[in-house]
């Protein structure tokens, strides 16, 4: 208890007091996340996935993770207690729905280059803003279309469990693609239930659409109310 009612009586004896010089940083700083954060939600994570609700979650979360950060940073909080921070807003899971993965990195790394920008009061600009930049390039080239082909996947209950024999392997991939009209690249077999002739199929195939299809791995309807 003793340590921790000195980091109290540190934070009391510290106020919040920003003259002309910190405000005009706290705003310097804050353009450079707001641009940051909002190129990579805007032209890299929302054109793929069309969900409103998260774009917005990311946009408070980087607002909210910034300001705190950057206001403890004022009070000379030790950084012990930033990067707690830190890992709590990262494993953020929210009980309406399980976050996919991709949602979940895309919100490891706002929080992270929120964090950055909300500490880095003692590093030079141009530091900074190399480090923003690193950031913006690798999420460019990962997202890109250029460097990496997007590979889709679909779970598939398969009704003709005598195609699922290695031997049959090219008569199952055409079936598949007559059926689904997709272009299917990969077939696996997962499950197979000899009592109803049925297999779960993992089929990976090339999408013409860029978007991510987020009831791909959805294998049943969700519940109402």
């Amino acid at each position: 208890m003793e340590p921790f009612a000195s980091l109290l009586d540190e934070s009391a004896e510290s106020s919040v007091k920003l003259n002309n010089g910190d405000i005009w940083q706290l705003l310097i700083h804050a353009l450079i996340n707001f641009v940051v954060v909002g190129i990579i939600i805007h032209f890299f994570y929302y054109p793929k996935s069309r969900r409103r609700d998260y774009y917005y979650t990311f946009c408070m979360i980087s607002l909210s993770v910034f300001f705190l950060i950057f206001l403890l940073g004022s009070v000379k909080l030790k950084i012990g207690f930033a990067l707690g921070l830190f890992a709590i807003f990262s494993i953020i899971r929210y009980r309406t729905e399980s976050v996919p993965i991709r949602e979940m990195t895309y919100l490891f790394t706002i929080t992270a280059i929120s964090v950055i920008n909300g500490l880095a009061e003692q590093i030079e600009y141009n530091v900074l803003i190399a480090t923003n930049a690193i950031f913006l390039v690798i999420n460019w080239i990962l997202e890109g279309e250029r460097w990496l082909k997007h590979t889709s996947d679909k779970l598939i209950l398969y009704d003709k469990i005598q195609l699922i024999t290695p031997d049959k392997y090219e008569e199952l991939k055409a079936d598949l693609t007559v059926r689904t009209g997709l272009n299917i690249l990969k077939v696996e077999v997962g499950h197979i239930d000899f009592l109803r002739d049925t297999a779960l199929l993992k089929v990976y195939y090339e999408s013409a659409s860029k978007e991510v299809n987020m009831a791909d791995h959805m294998m049943q309807l969700p519940k109402v109310g």
